[in-house]
């Protein structure tokens, strides 16, 4: 291998990309535009969730249940005055919960009081968070109202038999947003990598160039090479945006080293664009190309990589289906570098993962550039 040849050939693909403006656009706006999208939409946290009420009692005692929802960060509440209004609220989508509080609540009764909580199943990972939320809100002040009807009566209120102290690791605020992000990374590279790199050699074979370069004397090894060196430099300027934005723009925390995430970039960046070459050697149709980059990719990198939906609550054979996906490896180090400040040694296995497919791409890339000439 000449590195001559190689310069040569990676001079040849950035004065494609200086002459295709759109493409060297795209790849600076589309990190941007993804960190944004998902920084700032996609949140699993439950805040603010309308609640309508409908406080059949009108005593002390279910004002204050009724204040004790108000001033929780979790529901917004307003009244209602009607079943049927309950019902055209949660089906219009206005609100999301409702409460019904039977009358009675506050007064003398030999028997508790029924209260009737609805919560808008249409999404279920919202609604079941909706109801944890509220059925904590109502059992503390039930919790609350019972200790002190046993004070009154001039005994002690029973000890509770455990007491849970809770602590929550790594990310203390349970912010999805610093999970997200970090996992980003791997999408932008994703997209970078293989979309725009699947299109390079299908773009010789379309545009009848690839004779040309067949005539000369590069080697398969030093064109593929030559070819991915730009997309290289393009995917390590997104990374530092994706870091920078993240710090400055999302505020998540970098526990870690900076540096151990741009080395495991660099070498998850082997596997896709290795990936995305080989997709544009067995592809000759740019169209053709970008499609099936697009399903082997980027369609894993989301579903099937941790980044939004947990691995270990999907199928098994979806599980081991995911492990043929380098995204899964990288997320997994993007987040012990960021939420725990792992380093080399806490990673080891998901690096050896990702160089793995790293190696393994490249060289099946080299192998059908052979086979394809031949």
């Amino acid at each position: 291998m000449k590195w001559r040849r190689v310069r040569a050939v990676t001079r040849k693909e950035f004065l494609h990309i200086r002459r295709d403006p759109r493409s060297a656009v795209l790849s600076v706006l589309i990190p941007i535009l993804l960190l944004g999208l998902f920084g700032w939409a996609l949140s699993l946290d439950v805040e603010n969730v309308p609640m309508v009420v409908w406080d059949q009692s009108d005593t002390a005692t279910s004002r204050t249940l009724v204040a004790r929802f108000a001033g929780s960060p979790y529901f917004r509440v307003s009244a209602a005055r009607s079943y049927r209004a309950i019902e055209q609220a949660i089906g219009s989508e206005q609100d999301d919960a409702a409460l019904v509080i039977s009358p009675g609540l506050g007064e003398r009764s030999a028997g508790p009081v029924a209260l009737q909580l609805l919560v808008n199943g249409a999404d279920p990972v919202r609604g079941g968070l909706m109801l944890n939320y509220a059925q904590a809100v109502v059992a503390a002040y039930g919790d609350e109202l019972a200790r002190a009807r046993v004070a009154a009566l001039g005994l002690a209120p029973p000890a509770p038999p455990f007491e849970l102290r809770t602590r929550v690791w790594y990310n203390p605020d349970l912010e999805t947003r610093n999970a997200l992000v970090p996992g980003l990374i791997a999408m932008i590279l994703a997209i970078i990598a293989s979309l725009l790199t699947a299109l390079t050699i299908a773009r010789e074979w379309e545009t009848g160039t690839m004779e040309s370069l067949i005539a000369t004397p590069v080697t398969g090894p030093e064109l593929i090479l030559g070819k991915l060196a730009p997309y290289f430099v393009i995917g390590m300027i997104d990374v530092t945006l994706a870091i920078a934005m993240g710090r400055y723009v999302f505020h998540v925390p970098l526990v870690g080293s900076p540096l151990l995430v741009f080395g495991a970039a660099i070498v998850y960046m082997g596997a896709t664009l290795g990936f995305g070459m080989l997709v544009s050697v067995v592809a000759r149709s740019q169209l053709l190309a970008s499609q099936m980059a697009f399903v082997a990719t980027l369609l894993p990198s989301f579903l099937l990589s941790g980044l939004v939906f947990p691995i270990a609550s999907m199928p098994m054979w979806l599980q081991v289906l995911s492990t043929i996906f380098p995204a899964r490896y990288f997320i997994a180090i993007l987040r012990g570098i960021y939420l725990k400040g792992l380093d080399v040694s806490g990673l080891a296995y998901q690096f050896v993962m990702l160089a793995v497919f790293a190696i393994a791409a490249l060289a099946l890339a080299v192998r059908a550039f052979r086979r394809k000439l031949a």
